[in-house]
């Protein structure tokens, strides 16, 4: 396994500075139980007669449900660990557990569903919008592509392979519209846009700005439909979040250029700018950058950081569906946070060019990733092979700023 060597290479075993109490986003008490509340929300609260041990011997911590554990693991430095044992379980939970809610979340220009399973755990489910091999067409603007729900399976996996592990658990899933959606949904708007499509399947649409119609509605075979299923961050209610709007922000207009695509010295004017101006920030930036050209994802208008940690904690790379759309052309606007800048963090450039020798081939690692996913496989072949041809240009635009 060529991702087993990697985790295990010593740029993979680089220790997180030690972890206080103020560094974890939960501070949980391992000798007090935890009990859920009922309304089907993800809140859990602390129980009114604190217990020593449970019955079976065990700590609380142990009964809680996997999703929970993942909350509690949070930290200043990372969503989760580099050899987290609760990932396989995490994965596994998201493809299988049983459906008991389903609900359109509210907002976004397209149709998404909070999935609700038995132990009060939530997961955002993404429908697929096209197939493996379709291509964003050469004429869409990038606000208007689709969002892909491969794209985002594919890109926590990418992110774990870069080490920054800053994008929430996702996989991918076989999802039944009638007894997994239509038949459990409480949402009234929501099922009112069921209907059978002419050839016999079952179709619906929901109601958002942008995709959200009959021309646009998505639909089973006959009712069987492939989906994303991501890990829900804790309940903003108890784990507060603040959004950021990127310096390198996109017009969002046919015709109009944003302010960093005119002005070659834009960076020097982010630099002055906090919170860019002290501590890792920007070098986060970049990596979330670095990441983006890799997937070909336009679309990163805003980032979020837990509120608890300030600005001195990582960027959650949040809502990747417009990556992976295309695979025979490059954006190096993308870019443009690295060129203009030419900062790096070490660490994320020694790793790059690891990932771009032959033992460690990037597309290799992902494909081997990939391969586990109940929808394997997650990316065509060409996708893959786009990785490696970006990684280079990755470092040759880190070679031309060290030349510089």
């Amino acid at each position: 396994s060529k991702l087993a060597a990697l985790f295990e290479h010593p740029l993979y075993n680089i220790p997180i500075p030690e972890v206080t109490e103020k560094d974890k986003l939960f501070v949980v008490n391992p000798m007090e139980k935890f009990s859920l509340r009922s309304s089907g929300s993800d809140e859990w609260v602390s129980s009114s007669k604190a217990e020593t041990l449970l019955p079976t011997g065990k700590t609380a911590y142990d009964t809680y449900p996997t999703w929970l554990k993942f909350h509690v693991g949070i930290n200043r430095y990372e969503l989760y660990p580099r050899q987290d044992p609760l990932m396989p379980t995490l994965l596994r939970d998201l493809a299988t557990q049983r459906i008991v809610s389903s609900v359109q979340k509210s907002g976004g220009t397209q149709l998404k569903l909070i999935m609700t399973f038995p132990n009060y755990g939530q997961a955002l489910f993404k429908p697929m919008k096209q197939t493996r091999d379709q291509e964003t067409p050469i004429d869409f603007f990038y606000f208007s592509d689709f969002e892909r729900h491969n794209a985002e399976i594919a890109a926590f996996h990418l992110d774990r392979i870069l080490d920054f592990r800053r994008i929430p658990p996702v996989s991918g899933r076989l999802v039944n519209i009638t007894k997994e959606i239509r038949d459990i949904t409480t949402d009234k708007k929501l099922a009112k846009t069921f209907f059978i499509s002419p050839a016999g399947n079952v179709c619906f649409y929901g109601e958002c700005s942008y995709y959200c119609s009959t021309e646009h509605a998505l639909c089973g075979k006959p009712d069987r439909l492939e989906g994303s299923m991501a890990a829900l961050l804790p309940d903003k209610t108890l784990a507060k979040r603040r959004s950021w709007r990127s310096p390198w922000r996109r017009s969002y207009h046919k015709s109009k250029k944003a302010e960093w695509e005119l002005n070659p010295n834009y960076c020097a004017q982010v630099r002055e700018t906090p919170p860019y101006d002290r501590g890792h920030r920007l070098l986060d930036l970049i990596d979330m950058t670095i990441l983006d050209f890799l997937m070909g994802n336009m679309d990163r208008h805003h980032y979020e950081t837990f509120e608890k940690f300030g600005n001195d904690t990582f960027l959650l790379h949040l809502d990747n569906g417009r990556g992976f759309g295309t695979h025979s052309r490059d954006e190096p606007s993308i870019l443009a946070p690295l060129r203009q800048c030419c900062s790096i963090k070490k660490s994320t450039y020694l790793r790059l060019q690891l990932l771009a020798t032959q033992p460690y081939r990037l597309s290799d690692l992902l494909r081997e990733a990939l391969a586990t996913d109940p929808l394997a496989p997650v990316l065509a072949e060409p996708h893959l092979r786009a990785l490696d041809r970006r990684l280079g240009k990755v470092l040759v635009a880190v070679g031309r700023c060290l030349a510089r």
